[in-house]
């Protein structure tokens, strides 16, 4: 269910702030979830997938700072192959999850409790790569702000590395059977769920704030910020089963059963810092 907000109505910082109690209201579903199959994590187990694992190629001694990094396991697992990570969520409970996950595995991952927009408060190093996948943008109002932020951590030269589901997936309900929400952004979109896309069973009613960004959006707000586009790729299916209607049609590649191949499910971008 969902309905257009008017943003007159609603300060930034409202949305912010549902959008908090949300995150850090799914934590410990999520955390017991066999969508992200903790037990197996802690053991060893690499959470990154093969689209991120292909564009992120060596890491071992880079610098990275990871966005939105919910309760770290992609963080830490980048820490795993030999990088010096920093991890960045805006939930305060996913991130205590984070650093508790991190001794656990016996990593040194860095962990920020910050909204992206207000990171520059609280970290003045430079990476080699951002990096942020899956999800991510969807809960930001502006891309400008987020291009801008993005270029501000990278070092000259450095690369920001972006995975995410595609906005034409955005476009349709629930159970993919129409067009429900507009490609571009149209503004502030509140969302009531329940369950969650790991457990869509769980006895859990959220009620959270989206933005739609279509392609042009994303791309023309790191160009503006002296990024240089390497790399850009669109994938027919999807990594992780977190849609309705899907089928995995090889290990660990999943599609919306009745539109097969017809629509992109995912898309890759490498920017370069001049």
């Amino acid at each position: 269910m969902f309905y257009q907000v008017d943003v007159s109505m609603n300060k930034e910082t409202q949305f912010f702030e549902t959008n908090k109690k949300s995150w850090d209201g799914v934590v410990e579903t999520h955390l017991a979830s066999d969508f992200y199959n903790n037990d197996a994590f802690i053991a060893g187990e690499n959470s990154l997938k093969e689209i991120e694992l292909a564009i992120l190629g060596e890491v071992k001694g880079l610098k990275i700072l990871h966005l939105q990094c919910h309760f770290g396991q992609d963080s830490i697992s980048l820490s795993r192959m030999g990088a010096e990570v920093t991890g960045v969520d805006f939930s305060p409970k996913a991130i205590e999850t984070a650093k508790n996950l991190a001794v656990k595995t016996g990593q040194n991952t860095q962990f920020i409790c910050s909204n992206v927009y207000d990171l520059s408060a609280v970290l003045t190093e430079q990476f080699d790569i951002v990096f942020t996948s899956y999800g991510t943008i969807g809960w930001l109002p502006d891309l400008n702000r987020w291009a801008k932020v993005v270029a501000q951590f990278l070092k000259p030269k450095g690369k920001f590395v972006f995975v995410e589901f595609h906005p034409v997936v955005w476009m349709f309900d629930d159970n993919f059977s129409k067009v429900a929400y507009n490609y571009f952004n149209a503004g502030p979109i509140m969302e009531n769920e329940t369950g969650t896309y790991a457990d869509k069973n769980a006895e859990i009613r959220n009620e959270y704030v989206m933005w739609n960004h279509d392609l042009g959006e994303v791309l023309s707000s790191l160009l503006m910020e002296n990024l240089e586009l390497k790399q850009f790729k669109e994938y027919d299916y999807s990594p992780y089963n977190c849609f309705k209607h899907t089928i995995e049609f090889e290990p660990s590649h999943y599609r919306i059963k009745h539109l097969d191949n017809f629509i992109p499910m995912v898309y890759s971008l490498v920017m370069e810092k001049k």
